[in-house]
């Protein structure tokens, strides 16, 4: 009873980093304008932030996985999980509080190397958190833990917006902004460093459960090539300023070169891999390689859109909003992912097909209903929101028609999420912001899909194929600051182009992983979809 007790509460705790990972990351929504006029950037710069918050996350696990493959064990099996937290939490305090100096020096890149060190630690809690949150209970509860702790990470995406903008310009709404007072940043560095080691420190005085894993680490000596080049292209991006006053070439191309090395890569790794399997580890199957681009397309069009809404927002027919009014607009952004997963979870209870339709008209109605609320009571008119059930209404059909079958979930919505980032292209004002924002509900269920398909058939090689495709949220690093350097030379509206091109390529990958995987035996249309993001 007392042991139970004990790791009820240490579940609860551990549920905060998973607050923490979705307030931070869609707080960058606000912090990225609020950044371009506080330092006069240009949109490319301006989505730096997300290259050094999400290429955090993508050199944490490519150390790890390196480290494991040089001494040939699991490092972080090795310090054990729960200590793997604690480094996190401690380095992300780091990260918090080297913010305060770096706000107060008015130095972005300094800005841009506390966010690179909060991202550290995000990346190491993230590894070591999810096998934690299985292991606080019986195995059977495991996946329940887990969507518990996404629903926390998703009040944390709603609520960071909006703490953010109250503490950056004084309203959430933008009723009043005030002039951004560096003592006010100050302070929620602080709340936030002082909030990641108090809860360091109490899984350290906790008695927690040893979590360790006896899977035996695949030697894959082909795979450090295409991960190591990868790495490069991310150094690129970082360089891109750097390269072109050197070469006298225009910065966009060493941006778009970057992309296109990603891309190549992992093509011609599939194929080298296709011609001669051995030293190749999970990368030898086609429908993980797929999956990683996949992924990285999932995470990258996640993040673009939110990160260059900002800016699309100020142009006057798209309403003309300030940095102190976009906080509703982002809010209901990273709202319109919860709504999704909340809906995709029904299907995880044991309940009758009756109970399980209602559900899924009910659940999204009522998370939208939770987001009203907590803008409402931030001092936003919400009123203009309303008409945001037409596309709630639209997510509820693709569900039912969908039928919670992975292959064919995915090419629903990445079908609406096209028609979507279309119809924002051709239109302005109102519809073309609220059509940019369903791309929220369209990127919802993309994760367990696409996770799933990918690691489908790889037996022995899963794990690895897991830090591979947990590799590939480098996408939210790189596809903002493409998007960003498009609408520096064509335009803010245009440049969500891009976004049309990622759902374009996650429709092909729903079809192309189907095709695989029938080839190699499996019926795509009995694989679950699994975990999530």
């Amino acid at each position: 009873m007392d042991q139970q007790k004990s790791y009820s509460s240490a579940l609860y705790t551990l549920i905060t980093v998973f607050f923490f990972w979705g307030f931070v990351a869609a707080s960058n929504g606000i912090f990225i304008p609020f950044c371009k006029a506080h330092f006069h950037l240009t949109q490319f710069e301006s989505q730096l932030i997300d290259f050094t918050f999400y290429g955090g996350y993508f050199i944490g696990s490519l150390v790890l996985y390196y480290a494991s493959q040089i001494f040939k064990l699991d490092i972080l099996n090795k310090i054990g999980f729960k200590n793997g937290i604690i480094y996190g939490l401690i380095i992300s305090a780091v990260g918090a509080l080297t913010m305060i100096p770096a706000v107060n020096s008015g130095s972005f890149s300094f800005i841009l190397a506390s966010f690179f060190l909060i991202a550290i630690g995000f990346s190491l809690q993230q590894t070591a958190a999810n096998p934690f949150a299985v292991a606080l209970g019986t195995p059977e509860t495991g996946a329940d833990r887990l969507n518990l702790a996404g629903g926390v990470n998703n009040f944390g995406s709603i609520l960071g917006p909006i703490i953010v903008s109250v503490v950056l310009f004084g309203s959430a709404a933008g009723a009043s902004p005030k002039s951004v007072e560096i003592s006010s940043i100050n302070n929620l560095y602080y709340i936030l460093a002082g909030l990641f080691l108090v809860v360091a420190v109490f899984f350290a005085v906790s008695k927690l459960p040893k979590v360790t894993s006896d899977e035996q680490i695949e030697a894959s000596s082909k795979t450090n090539i295409p991960l190591m080049v990868m790495f490069v292209a991310f150094l690129i991006i970082l360089a891109s300023d750097i390269l072109a006053n050197a070469t006298g070439f225009a910065k966009a191309i060493y941006v778009y070169l970057a992309l296109v090395i990603i891309v190549v890569t992992l093509l011609f790794a599939s194929r080298s891999a296709g011609k001669s399997p051995n030293g190749w580890g999970a990368m030898k199957y086609p429908q993980l390689v797929l999956g990683m681009l996949a992924i990285f397309t999932y995470v990258g069009v996640e993040v673009s859109i939110q990160s260059n809404m900002g800016a699309l927002l100020q142009l006057p027919n798209f309403g003309g909003y300030s940095e102190s009014e976009i906080s509703p607009f982002i809010s209901l952004y990273w709202g319109s992912l919860m709504i999704g997963r909340w809906t995709g979870a029904v299907s995880a209870f044991n309940l009758s097909k009756s109970m399980k339709r209602i559900l899924t008209v009910v659940v999204p109605f009522f998370a939208f209903g939770v987001i009203l609320f907590f803008n409402h009571i931030s001092g936003t008119d919400i009123s203009h929101m309303y008409i945001y059930v037409i596309c709630i209404a639209v997510l509820i059909v693709g569900f039912f028609y969908s039928q919670e079958k992975p292959a064919k979930t995915l090419a629903v919505f990445a079908t609406l999420g096209v028609i979507a980032m279309i119809i924002g292209l051709l239109t302005e004002g109102k519809i073309a912001t609220y059509a940019f924002i369903s791309g929220g509900l369209c990127c919802s269920i993309m994760w367990p899909s696409i996770f799933s398909l990918s690691i489908t058939g790889l037996g022995k090689y899963t794990s690895q194929g897991s830090s591979f495709l947990i590799m590939m949220i480098l996408g939210g690093a790189i596809i903002p600051p493409v998007q960003g350097i498009l609408a520096d030379g064509s335009g803010i509206h245009f440049s969500y182009v891009v976004p049309v091109i990622c759902f374009g390529y996650l429709l092909f990958f729903a079809w192309k992983v189907s095709k695989e995987l029938k080839k190699q035996g499996f019926d795509v249309n009995r694989i679950e979809a699994e975990g999530g993001h």
